[in-house]
């Protein structure tokens, strides 16, 4: 395995990261920023409200899209047993 293949799998292996965890965190993100703002016109300074939201809109994410993230991380998972041959 030379040099070039294994900055291919760790070139491949952060796009796979990034694949998986964009989504979660700008879901996060913009939740956050909309109850912020939600909070901030109606002066109610609660932060449990703003976490147990993002934790919602997490796991419904991690429910409708999970088998979407398991697929992609089989498959990266497949192409490097597929290189160790």
């Amino acid at each position: 395995m030379g040099v070039s293949q294994v900055t291919d799998v760790f070139r491949d292996a952060v796009g796979v990261a990034i694949r998986l965890a964009a989504p979660i965190l700008l879901l996060g993100l913009t939740v956050g920023v909309a109850t912020a703002i939600l909070q901030a016109v109606t002066q109610i300074h609660e932060q449990t409200i703003a976490f147990t939201l993002k934790l919602i809109v997490v796991v419904l994410f991690l429910v409708v899209g999970g088998s979407w993230m398991m697929m992609q991380l089989s498959e990266f998972s497949i192409g490097l047993f597929e290189l160790m041959k």
